[in-house]
Order: C-alpha cells, then structure tokens, then sequence
C-alpha cells in the first residue's frame, strides 16, 4: 500500500517569479542610478560606467544589475522550503539541503518568526529551517498526520540570554557563535546551533542576540 503524505511546498509561481523579476529589478535599479549619477553626491564605480561609449555604458549597466538580482534571487530561493509529512517521516527539503525527521520523535511543530521548528519529545530540537509558507496550511499538514502544532515556541518563558562567563555554559561555543552572528555566517551559525544542540542546549536568536535554554 502506497504511504499517504501531505506536502505543503513553495509555489512554483513564486520561485520563477523571483528569478525572472529580481534580475530585471536590478537592472532597472543600476540603469537608473546611471541617469542620476551626474546628479549624486558619490560616484565611485559608477563614474567608471558612466564613462564607457554608448551603448556600452547601458550594456555593462543593465548586464552587472542582472547579475547582482540573479544573486539576491539565488538568496531568496534557497528558503524555498518544502514540508511532505508522511505517517513515518517529517522531510524538510529545499535547494541544496534536505533533513528527514523521524515522525515518531516529533512532538510539536511551530513557527518562530520566519522559521519552521520542529521539538522532540524531551523538548530537543530536531530541525530550525527556514519558511515562508503558510502556517494555516503547515498546520492543517502537521495535524493531517497527528503531528501536534503550536502557534509559538511552548518553551519561550524558558530561554535566558546569554552573557560571557555564565557558570556551566559552554562559553566559549557560545562567543563563537556570538561572532558568527555578529559576521552573518549562516553556515557557523547553523553548525554552532547544532554543536549546542548535541551538549543539550536549545538556542533561539533575537536581534543578534542568544536566547538559551536546557534541554530537559
């Protein structure tokens, strides 16, 4: 017998949307910073365009604005998550990334900010990726398959911030982080989380700052 499953995805729609607009955007934007430019306080690289013979100066122009909204694009796309929930298994998959999540260890599903977080039973964090899909419809697929679904973290009064030289942390993962964060490197951010995770500490980010708690 087949197994049942209920996938709640990125809309096609929306993905091509972003990668046909966010390129003609960019261009459009730094065409239109060339007209100005005579008109600007600063010039810098754009001087340089400006410089160049018709019509190259518009073919550099439209041809790097592309490219920077191809780069955005590829940023927004890679938060293109996909939830399929089956009666065994949670998948999360989006480009380049995949995590399969026992169903049977999932205790409650819920959104934090632009996130979608997954809780084992003792209160461990299974998966933190990111989401901008539809809470009505990730809850209606989490209950589908009798996964419970909270509308915030059930453990937020728990958390406490992070200061350096709390007694029993693991400081010095923790000050890692903190430069990470501070640098915006996803993947040390990411990794790090996973670290604390492991020695049994949940985290939670807000404005740059850490948000601990322990797992029970």
């Amino acid at each position: 017998m087949l197994e049942q499953e209920t996938r709640v995805p990125t809309p096609v729609w929306v993905r091509v949307l972003v990668w046909l607009c966010l390129p003609v955007v960019g261009a459009a934007l730094l065409w239109g910073v060339l007209q100005l430019i005579e008109w600007l306080p600063f010039g810098g690289p754009f001087n340089l365009v400006r410089r160049l013979p018709e019509p190259w100066d518009l073919v550099v122009a439209l041809g790097v604005g592309a490219i920077i909204g191809l780069i955005f694009a590829a940023l927004v796309d890679a938060e293109s998550l996909t939830v399929r929930v089956t009666t065994l298994e949670v998948v999360l998959t989006r480009p380049g990334h995949r995590r399969v999540v026992p169903r049977g260890e999932i205790a409650v599903a819920f959104p934090d900010r632009d996130q979608l977080v997954l809780l084992g039973r003792s209160g461990q964090e299974l998966a933190r990726e990111p989401s901008h899909l539809s809470h009505a419809k990730l809850q209606q697929a989490f209950g589908a398959r009798g996964v419970a679904w909270a509308g915030q973290d059930p453990y937020l009064e728990a958390y406490r911030r992070w200061v350096p030289g709390l007694s029993d942390l693991p400081d010095a993962i923790f000050a890692a982080r903190q430069k990470a964060l501070d640098s915006g490197d996803e993947d040390d951010i990411r990794e790090l989380r996973e670290e604390l995770g492991r020695m049994g500490f949940v985290v939670r980010d807000e404005k740059k700052k850490q948000y601990w708690r322990r797992v029970a």
